[in-house]
């Protein structure tokens, strides 16, 4: 894999596999290779996987979940320098928990045989057609650092509902998480069923290369196109779930404060560092001033301390602080106005990387916060004197992964959603159709393709085949249906053709 992909994916580090039997090897390519063929070769002489068999292996990543919840929540904290247990709690391991359960509880719904129109006239001579819906077989999972768990458990809910064998890649920024989950995995499964490789980006370039029956990326666009392309080397089908700018559309009718409200909040989850946290606002020019101290307002109620309060989220790591940092200064330095929610930290360590918000006001176009993710404790806020000028600027960019919309003006909001797509949308909130189980969640363009949660990422991990069962009579011959061909067939093959 080219170099560029080596060093998109991760960092240096050297890996280990646990399993059972307490053992630790170096991960090449040829040990992930022999892991994935392991896999296959169970997969295969398993055959038909029951539902029961899929429901046991959806409650032991369930149970593995219970067990070490805990373990893993100080192991997120501790990688991220003192991200808050109670969100770790709530977005990896219940939003995990949720995402399981539901596949478990609606598994029977999914799995059953589809019925199908024949092929007619044969249909009136007992053919039949259906579709059966089939595992595709071992599926890699690659995941993030910034949602380390779920970005790895709520797509396995699907390929295990499919009936799939997994193969999990954490993320190396959050080593401890990383090493955890391993161990746990191992605790409850072989690794022929399901396994986690760890390590950094020699590692992640020799998983995206195998040729897995299905791949799983999570995280940035430009890195979804290298995993993409070293997926293409072995027609390895992807399900790619990226990230973008997604805008918040304020419409007049909104109530302002509380739409400022709900974007702090959304924003405060995990200091922005969330793949469909709100990153650039759109507000009527006249509301502008008005929307901007009821942000900051509302922000620095959640947080009146910044430094040194455990429920604000460290930036990962001094590289993605360094990179939020540097967006906020080039829009100052082009002439926007930063406005400050809390006071800049004056401490040492992680704790130095816990950021208060910069709401950046009037940022030009070409500056780097207007066209990177922000995907930290920053926001853009733009005017607006039409909405049909904020679509079209929505409309120009790459389709986002949210799009927000917060007003009472029914005939806007249809006329919003009609004329933008994006991944998904949440209509005076954010963040919260992420949380819908029972609906796909994915991007489009841009920001992915394909989807997990709900019975579509059911049906994205599983074949969907054909299947015509021929009649007991073929009336073929006697119609001069075959060869040699008669003019009365001509004659009617004509007829069909047909406006």
């Amino acid at each position: 894999m080219a170099a560029d992909t080596v060093r998109a994916i991760g960092g240096a580090r050297t890996a280990s596999l646990t399993t059972s039997q307490e053992y630790s090897v170096t991960m090449t390519s040829a040990t992930i290779r022999a892991l994935l063929d392991a896999q296959r070769a169970a997969f295969i002489a398993e055959g038909p996987v029951s539902v029961e068999v899929r429901k046991a292996r959806l409650q032991r990543v369930i149970d593995l979940l219970v067990k070490h919840s805990d373990g893993l929540c100080q192991a997120m904290h501790d990688d991220f320098g003192g991200r808050p247990v109670v969100f770790s709690l709530m977005n990896d391991v219940v939003g995990s928990l949720g995402a399981l359960k539901a596949a478990r509880d609606h598994l029977h719904e999914w799995v059953a045989d589809q019925p199908r129109a024949s092929v007619s006239p044969f249909d009136n001579f007992g053919a039949s057609a259906w579709v059966k819906l089939q595992p595709k077989g071992v599926v890699g999972i690659i995941g993030t650092w910034n949602a380390p768990l779920f970005t790895l458990l709520a797509p396995l809910a699907s390929v295990f509902a499919a009936g799939n064998r997994a193969v999990l890649k954490p993320s190396e920024i959050v080593p401890r998480t990383a090493e955890l989950m391993a161990r746990a995995v191992a605790e409850f499964f072989a690794p022929d069923e399901l396994a986690v490789v760890t390590g950094g980006p020699d590692v992640a370039a020799a998983f995206s290369a195998q040729a897995w029956d299905h791949l799983v990326f999570t995280g940035a666009t430009e890195v979804g196109k290298l995993v993409m392309k070293a997926a293409a080397a072995n027609l390895v089908p992807v399900t790619l779930e990226l990230g973008g700018k997604s805008p918040v559309l304020v419409g007049r009718s909104a109530d302002i404060r509380n739409a400022a409200e709900r974007i702090a909040v959304g924003k405060a989850q995990n200091s922005g560092q969330l793949c469909v946290a709100p990153d650039v606002v759109w507000v009527a020019r006249e509301q502008v001033e008005t929307f901007v101290a009821a942000l900051r307002e509302f922000y620095e109620g959640l947080f009146p301390t910044i430094a040194t309060n455990p429920d604000v989220t460290p930036a990962v790591n001094e590289r993605h602080f360094a990179r939020v940092e540097s967006y906020v200064a080039d829009a100052d330095a082009r002439g926007a106005r930063v406005v400050m929610a809390g006071e800049f930290p004056q401490a040492e360590g992680a704790a130095a990387r816990r950021m208060p918000l910069r709401v950046v006001i009037g940022a030009p176009a070409d500056s780097e916060i207007a066209r990177q993710e922000i995907f930290g404790a920053a926001i853009q806020v733009n005017a607006y004197d039409e909405m049909r000028d904020v679509v079209a600027a929505v409309n120009a960019g790459a389709r986002p992964l949210a799009l927000y919309y917060f007003g009472t003006d029914e005939a806007e909001q249809r006329w919003v959603l009609d004329h933008t797509l994006s991944g998904g949308v949440a209509i005076n909130d954010v963040l919260m159709h992420a949380a819908l189980h029972d609906a796909p969640f994915g991007g489009v363009g841009a920001s992915g393709m394909g989807h997990y949660h709900g019975r579509e990422g059911f049906l994205e991990f599983s074949h969907m085949r054909s299947v015509y069962k021929a009649g007991a009579h073929d009336p073929r011959r006697e119609w001069g249906m075959l060869p040699p061909y008669t003019p009365q067939f001509e004659q009617m093959l004509r007829a069909a053709v047909t406006p």
